[in-house]
């Protein structure tokens, strides 16, 4: 699942950022108004967290353009204006959900575990596949009813696939969902995370493989 964090702080944005990719978030960070405009452009974001006060505005002006692109997308406002006539106007504005700073972290990630389950942003595209299913909500794989640890990156490459299953996902699309925009992506890191999932999926008995597409990506089918 990607995350667009538009956030000018650099503590903060590194704090959160930690935080949300131990939660298996793929985090873009942005410090401006500006650049998260080209974000969203460009980049399909499943949710975005936003400050309100931010060098070049106020973020919540970015609500409408985060509605454009993605309608369907949960935004969370985080911001040091916390009175209630902030929090009504931010979601008046559009938000699904307005966290008053100075705030926790853990209430934070559990609001972005409530704001995708609301059934809006709930997932529709089949999450099982074989012997081998999907618990999007707690990032967890299960292969004939026995859970199968992955690592974080393993995860989301089986999930962009399954997602997909029976068709070519391209391999700058995998690498979209995989990494982030400010991570340093090795010429072979994408293959290395591919070999090591399919190993641990033929060891586990599933009835599910991956085959690379030569020239374009790789594709989910039924062994």
């Amino acid at each position: 699942m990607r995350l667009l964090l538009v956030e000018d702080e650099p503590d903060m944005a590194a704090l959160l950022r930690g935080a949300l990719t131990r939660s298996d978030f793929v985090t873009d960070c942005v410090p401006s108004i500006e650049q998260a405009i080209e974000a969203i452009e460009t980049i399909s974001h499943d949710l975005v967290i936003l400050d309100r006060h931010l060098e070049d505005g106020d973020g919540a002006t970015l609500i409408p353009h985060i509605r454009k692109r993605r309608p369907h997308a949960p935004i969370v406002v985080l911001s040091a204006k916390g009175s209630t006539t902030d929090r009504i106007e931010g979601l008046d504005l559009g938000a699904d959900d307005y966290l008053a700073k100075p705030f926790v972290i853990d209430e934070l990630l559990a609001r972005l575990r409530a704001v995708m389950r609301r059934p809006s942003h709930v997932e529709t595209a089949p999450v099982a596949m074989g012997n081998v299913a999907l618990d999007q909500q707690h990032s967890e794989v299960v292969v004939s009813g026995v859970p199968l640890d992955l690592p974080r990156r393993e995860y989301l490459v089986l999930e962009s696939l399954i997602r997909r299953a029976g068709r070519t996902v391209r391999r700058a699309q995998l690498e979209e969902e995989v990494y982030g925009a400010d991570d340093e992506i090795q010429s072979n890191s994408l293959e290395a995370h591919i070999s090591r999932l399919r190993r641990k999926l033929a060891d586990a008995g599933s009835t599910v493989e991956i085959h690379p597409v030569r020239g374009v990506g790789y594709l989910l089918k039924l062994a």
